[in-house]
């Protein structure tokens, strides 16, 4: 298994990626890769459209996988707000890559067995597969495609993210094989000598105290602990430090609690989930998940230094693990509201990926929404950088 990754910010499409295919063709000393994954920023859908056609005639008939994005990472590097191209490709010889596509319409009901999610994405559990996913944010209610893989593919690790180059139902891209897909999902299972590895950084830190809801209609909350929610948040900033009350406003949100049964919560156990607006109707705070009474929930706070805290924190505790030396590969899925956006300079997360794990290749691209999986369970992730690092299965 041999990986290269490359990154272009030249204006027009086929001038990066010719730079890129050179430039991981060297990397694989001319070996045909497998694998292709390609994120392209800033470009005009006809354009992209493209893009399987000019990797198939410029790198052959490996399997392409991409997506239209926000900002794209390539080669160790980020390029962000303008045009972008990454390509990060994979050599697999004892791999096998099944894709798949899907629109919202072909996902089974919540009463499927896994039988059903089989016969989906084409591969069997038996065969042990890893999945790389990429969706449109629009078109495809992601969240469930996730909670149906975790039934029936409990062992198997899934990491991808959500297209972000557009604001509107048919304003994105998903290339899969030879085709450019508007909507839904595309993905690829991989079996054989192959691992992937999760690694979720958060960009939060909670503020107050642990909280039960009392009241909420859907993904609207109204009260905590009998309290009106928008009361909660003036307490909250009224106790809070001068230099945290300008986050309010844009880095404010709400952590739900992965594990109820626990009688103390600290960093890392919440998900994070974005507050999207107000309700004015009901003076309640529309949050992007769907919420439950008696659940457990604080909020937190987005800033960079506890940004870069967190994705310290996750890549020591991976490169600690015994088989991270063994990594050949890797994908990060990052928010598009990271970046330089949150830390003021570009390549934040992947330098600092290069000075825990080393001149492993690293593709990926800014997300509306990242994959990865926390525990066990995979979720759909807001703020986060979502790596997964792909290793042999076996020596050879």
């Amino acid at each position: 298994m041999r990986w290269a990754s490359a990154v272009s910010d030249h204006p027009e499409l086929e001038r990066a990626l010719e730079d890129c295919a050179a430039s991981v063709s060297a990397a694989l000393e001319g070996a045909r890769p497998d694998l292709l994954v390609a994120f392209v920023a800033g470009q005009p859908l006809e354009a992209c459209k493209r893009l399987p056609e000019l990797l198939r005639q410029r790198l052959g008939r490996g399997l392409v996988l991409g997506c239209t994005a926000g900002g794209v990472i390539g080669g160790g590097h980020e390029v962000e707000q303008g045009p972008g191209f990454s390509l990060t490709v994979a050599e697999m010889p004892d791999v096998r890559l099944t894709p798949f596509a899907l629109t919202d319409g072909k996902l089974p009901g919540p009463d499927a067995p896994p039988e059903r999610w089989e016969a989906l994405v084409h591969v069997g559990r038996a065969w042990h597969p890893q999945f790389l996913l990429l969706a449109d944010p629009f078109t495809l209610r992601a969240e469930e495609l996730l909670t149906g893989l975790d039934y029936a593919f409990g062992e198997s690790i899934k990491t991808g993210g959500l297209a972000s180059g557009g604001d509107r139902p048919g304003s994105n891209l998903l290339f899969l094989g030879q085709e450019a897909l508007r909507e839904g999902a595309a993905g690829v299972a991989l079996a054989g000598n192959v691992l992937l590895d999760s690694v979720v950084a958060q960009g939060c830190r909670p503020i107050g105290a642990p909280m039960l809801v009392s009241r909420c209609r859907g993904n609207v909350l109204l009260e905590l602990e009998g309290r009106p929610v928008l009361d909660v948040i003036r307490a909250l900033y009224g106790d809070s430090a001068a230099q945290d009350r300008p986050l309010f406003r844009e880095a404010l949100s709400l952590g739900l609690a992965m594990d109820e049964l626990r009688s103390e919560y600290g960093p890392g156990d919440f998900l994070v989930r974005n507050i999207l607006g107000l309700d004015q109707q009901r003076g309640g705070i529309i949050v992007g998940a769907m919420l439950r009474e008696n659940t457990t929930v604080q909020f937190h706070l987005r800033d960079g230094a506890t940004a870069t805290e967190e994705v310290l924190k996750a890549l020591t505790r991976y490169r600690s693990q015994s088989g991270a030396a063994d990594a050949q590969g890797a994908l990060l899925f990052s928010h598009l509201g990271r970046g330089a956006h949150l830390f003021g300079r570009p390549d934040h997360d992947t330098d600092l990926f290069r000075a825990l794990l080393g001149p492993v290749p690293l593709g990926g691209c800014f997300c509306n929404g990242e994959i990865g999986q926390v525990g066990r369970t995979t979720y759909l992730h807001g703020q986060t950088s979502s790596f997964g690092v792909f290793r042999p299965r076996w020596a050879g």
